[in-house]
Formats: structure tokens, sequence, C-alpha cells
């Protein structure tokens, strides 16, 4: 059994905290991503794991091993790179068993494990091929290959589709998720593509300045968020907030006109988040706890085929929102509420709207540590009352 645990996992250099007090508890078998802006520590925390960087604190322990100090060599890993990285004057059969050929095994065991690994990755026709005679997707299987013939404990990816098209990114994230469910291996894979984690992971690390935000599976994490970043990183379009105060139970953006009943006694300063397909036209009637309307201003509509994506203002040109720019610790002012609609719908931009919210996906955080408060104010007052 391939349990991995990382335990108050640090690393400094100098003055630049990289990775802070991280832990992590991951079973035998599971795919677990580490996610999150540049800089935020996902990498490190692979390397730390990988042993080509040494932690500044904290252990490392790979199947009750402890690998803290331990070389790469005898941690039983096997790692996949961005940068694929095959040796262009070797076949791929010669890449894929290169590993094994330092280790000295036999070979009959290295040709053995070569084709099974390359009747898994379905390359059974190209192993006597040079690396410039295949395609992308090609290569990253050969990189792939050289892995599995290592038979690891544990699995590290890091960026491995990065530098994919985006059609074959999305067949191998297909195949990825098929191979490591067949192989059964405990995968830790390094991404900035949040489509990636949440669609091929078992549990996702979402990290920030090097620490760890949450760490749960992927729906928990969008439906639940722990804190504001996770609510504005995880999602595209990102959630929405809603800065105001609450007096008396009672929720107010007087910028943009919304009041809402807040149950529990909240006061002061809040912020409400609400993602774009939880706000509704009012005249559709598919909410069951709607807010009251507000009206407001079409500003642009995007067609997205499934579905429009219809940016709206406040009617003064000012209505207070807030969205996460691309760099969720730089909150920008937009003035602008994201709603998904219809593709039927017939939405033109100055139009003016009614559109109303869904309590039971409303979401408050607290407004100076970000906190999440609650998720879904409707229900929250529903269970208080009984």
């Amino acid at each position: 059994m391939t349990h991995l645990q990382l335990d108050g996992v640090t690393k400094r250099y100098s003055d630049v905290v990289a990775v802070d007090d991280m832990n992590l508890d991951i079973e035998d078998g599971e795919f677990i991503s580490l996610i999150g802006p540049s800089g935020c520590g996902k990498s490190t925390t692979l390397e730390t794991i990988a042993g080509l960087t040494k932690p500044s604190e904290g252990t490392i322990e790979i199947a009750g091993d402890d690998v803290t100090d331990a070389p790469p060599k005898d941690r039983d890993i096997a790692m996949v790179f961005q940068n694929i990285a095959l040796f262009p004057h070797m076949t791929v059969r010669e890449n894929m068993d290169f590993g094994l050929r330092l280790k000295n095994y036999e070979q009959s065991e290295i040709d053995e494990r070569v084709e099974e690994a390359a009747e898994i990755l379905q390359i059974q026709g190209m192993l006597d091929r040079m690396p410039d005679e295949l395609s992308g997707g090609q290569r990253q299987r050969v990189a792939i290959g050289r892995a599995i013939v290592m038979d690891p404990e544990v699995f590290l990816m890091d960026e491995p589709l990065a530098n994919l098209d985006a059609k074959l990114r999305i067949h191998m994230r297909t195949e990825l998720q098929r191979l490591q469910q067949d192989l059964d291996v405990t995968t830790v894979y390094v991404t900035h593509d949040q489509a990636e984690a949440m669609t091929m992971s078992d549990r996702i690390a979402i990290l920030n300045n090097g620490e760890l935000q949450q760490f749960a599976p992927p729906l928990e994490c969008y439906n639940y968020p722990a804190n504001r970043f996770v609510a504005g990183f995880i999602g595209s379009p990102s959630m929405c907030f809603i800065e105001g105060d609450v007096s008396a139970g009672t929720f107010e953006a007087s910028e943009m006109g919304l009041s809402v009943d807040v149950p529990g006694g909240q006061n002061g300063d809040l912020t409400v988040g609400v993602r774009p397909e939880d706000v509704y036209l009012a005249r559709d009637d598919a909410v069951a706890n709607p807010t009251d309307p507000v009206t407001l201003t079409v500003d642009v509509v995007q067609p997205m085929g499934d579905e429009l994506t219809v940016y709206l203002r406040g009617n003064d040109g000012g209505a207070g929102f807030e969205t996460d720019t691309d760099d969720p610790d730089e909150i920008a002012q937009t003035d602008q509420l994201l709603m998904s609609a219809s593709p039927d719908e017939d939405i033109e931009a100055g139009e003016r709207v009614d559109v109303v919210l869904d309590r039971e996906r409303v979401h408050l955080f607290d407004a100076v540590t970000g906190e999440a408060i609650t998720h879904g104010i409707e229900q929250q007052a529903e269970a208080m009352s009984r």
C-alpha cells in the first residue's frame, strides 16, 4: 500500500517561503492534483516529494518510510515533466527502457515491461521510430511509458500536457485518467489548468502563496469553498463578489440595490459570492428561493454555444461588484456581475433586465479574513428554524 504523507513540509529560499507548513495525507491509488496560480508552490511541493529539493522543515513518507533525506533513486518514484525531453538519438524502445538498463535489469524483463507499456499506451508499432518521427501526443505517450516501465510506487507529473494543443490535451487527459485507473498507482499531478484538476482528480490541493487553502474532492471545493480565494480560483468564469454590510439581519449592497435577509446573527461588513450559473433572469421563474429582483443593464453578451455569458452592470455605471482577475491576489473592481443564460434567450447589450440570485447557492465570506461563513443562506435559514 503506497500511502504518501507530507507533514509540516516547509521550503525556504533565503527570505522567501516557497512552501509553508504543507500537510497532505494521500491514500494508496489516489489521483491528487496540486493547483494554484504561478508561484504558489505547487512545483516546489512536487520537487520535495521527488527528492529534487530538500525541505527546510518537515518530513515526507512514502509507504510508511521516511524519505525526507533519501535521494530520488531510492524513493521508488517516476516523473513525467512538461518538457518531454526524449533522447533524440534513441528509438522509442531505447527511450522507454533507458532507466531499466541503468538499473541492470535482465533483457528479458526489460523487453516484457516495454511491450506491456507500449500495449497500454497503444504505441506498439512505434517502438523502432525516432522521436522526431512522432507527433506531440505520441511523444508524450513515450514519456509516460518511460515512467510506467519503472513500476513505481508513486507517479509525479509536472504539467505534462501543457505543451499540447487544446484538442490533444483533452484527449490525453482522458488517456491519463484511464491509465491511472488501470495501473492504480498513487499519482500527484501539478497543473495550472483547473479543468484538468477538476476532471481527473480524486482530490485537489489548492495552494496560494505557498500555503494550502483547501484539500478536498473537486466538487466539494467548487460547491463549498473554504475561503474567498478558493471560491474565486475554482470555476470559469469565476465567482463574482459583492461587498456590503449586514444590519438587523439584512445584507445591503446599496450601489446595486441588493437586499438579502441573512440568518445567523451576522453583523458588519460581509462579502456575498455568487457564480454566474446561480444568477437568473427574474422572468424565468426558475428559482425556488430567489432574492428580490435587481434591475441591471446588459453590458456584453458572449454566445458560448450551449449558453450565453452575460455581463451586467449597475445602471449608474458603478454596481460595486468584484470578480477575481487572472491573478487572484489582485481583486479588481469591475462593476460587473456575470450571468449564465440559455442560448435561446433574446438578450442584447444596453437592455435593462431584472435578475435574481438563488438564495440556496449564495455564499457568504468574512470581509476581513475571506473565510467562508456559509454556503446557501436559504439552507442555513431552514436549518436554524428546525
